[in-house]
């Protein structure tokens, strides 16, 4: 089972891009992120006619998640719990039912930026309520990962000029710190498992030539719980999606789990 995450900065915009890597990498499942469209007016018949389930929780003009999928899902709930008070649409988990059924979790975790401020406030507790869930899922003892946009360069050796990130939501210390209680519950950092290459990125701003220059960051994530991770044969990242035409800002990063 291939399972990949991809931030496609806008449908309506990467229709293209987005059918193209689908018809090249040929995901069983593929976890976007700012879709940045409401429900309805996702494209979903063109994706059904590829094959794919699809399932949205989606928001205008913002944010916005989704999971297109060739094998049947079950149990799809939308949005993370602990705050019913928030509108934003970051969060879709389903049961992805292959040889093994496996729990995915498909996330846009907050920016944060400016800090401080309210919006890095929300980003961190935003992570306080995905920690929750995560214990309440690892429960379970089943197969399940989340992956996504994270906003988070874990380490220094996930940008190429980590300098310039010191006072960014996506490096400060408080940030790393709550992704190290997400790994620290035991989760597996599924890249890192499987690739230690260095300037291994997975964004690269439109601005200042950063593509041609590779100055990139790793913010796009899969963690693994044990029983995922004794599944996991591969990840990757389709880095060279970002020199097509069109691209987002991100690229997709795979899983093969044998499942």
């Amino acid at each position: 089972m291939i399972i990949a995450t991809y931030n496609i900065n806008g449908i309506k915009a990467r229709l293209n891009a987005l059918t193209n890597w689908l018809e090249m990498r040929k995901p069983d499942v593929a976890i976007l992120q700012e879709i940045k469209s409401v429900d309805e007016n996702f494209p979903r018949e063109h994706f059904e006619d590829m094959g794919y389930q699809v399932e949205t929780h989606g928001q205008k003009s913002f944010n916005g998640v989704a999971i297109l999928s060739k094998l049947p899902l079950e149990d799809i709930r939308r949005g993370l719990p602990g705050d019913d008070s928030d509108e934003q649409a970051r969060w879709i988990e389903a049961t992805v039912m292959g040889e093994k059924a496996v729990r995915i979790c498909g996330l846009y975790l907050p920016n944060g930026n400016p800090v401080p401020g309210p919006k890095y406030d929300y980003k961190l507790a935003w992570m306080e309520r995905m920690e929750a869930r995560a214990r309440q899922l690892l429960e379970f003892e089943e197969p399940f990962l989340m992956a996504g946009d994270y906003n988070i360069i874990p380490q220094a050796e996930d940008a190429k000029h980590p300098e310039n990130w010191t006072e960014d939501a996506l490096y400060r210390p408080e940030s790393r710190a709550a992704w190290r209680r997400l790994l620290n519950l035991g989760f597996t950092d599924a890249l890192r498992a499987r690739n230690a290459a260095p300037e291994t990125y997975s964004f690269w701003d439109f601005q200042r030539g950063a593509w041609n220059r590779n100055d990139g960051i790793r913010i796009d994530h899969f963690l693994l719980s044990s029983d995922c991770a004794d599944l996991l044969e591969d990840c990757q990242i389709d880095s060279e999606i970002r020199g097509y035409e069109k691209p987002s800002d991100h690229v997709p990063v795979w899983v093969k789990l044998a499942a």
